[in-house]
């Protein structure tokens, strides 16, 4: 399991409206190349995000489900990391001060990366989700 967190200067709302918009997922998630559909009821449980990951020409088409969504709380999702396994990611939002602050879990739940020791998957996970949550600041900050 990983665990980042970031302080936006932005309201928890700026951040959750960016969270939520499945169409600019690929504007922040590390690998996301480009997005195919939202289908509904994203946000909300069973909502799917269909995305690519990856460089043309070598793209690998995949899906992130909802799978629970308390609105301007918390978020986590089912990512599936096709050949790789699947995993789970959650943010966690609370008010601050000067803002924001966000905190993003991930782990891996099944398939070949799910054998790695944690702290071997953390060396990939925690660089890579601190990139994510950076241009997700970035963007939430632009917003307010």
């Amino acid at each position: 399991m990983s665990e980042n967190e970031c302080q936006i200067e932005a309201s928890v709302a700026d951040v959750f409206a960016i969270l939520t918009d499945g169409w600019s997922y690929a504007a922040w998630v590390v690998g996301a190349s480009r997005i195919r559909d939202v289908e509904p009821p994203w946000p909300e449980p069973g909502g799917r995000i269909h995305h690519s990951v990856g460089a043309w020409p070598f793209l690998l088409d995949d899906r992130t489900t909802v799978l629970e969504y308390e609105p301007l709380h918390r978020l986590r999702l089912q990512l599936r990391v096709w050949p790789a396994g699947h995993g789970e990611v959650e943010f966690r939002a609370t008010e601050t001060p000067t803002g924001c602050r966000l905190v993003m879990t991930e782990k891996t739940t099944s398939g070949p990366i799910s054998l790695l020791p944690d702290a071997v998957a953390d060396l990939v996970l925690h660089p890579r989700n601190a990139e994510a949550l950076r241009r997700l600041k970035l963007l939430a900050e632009k917003r307010s």
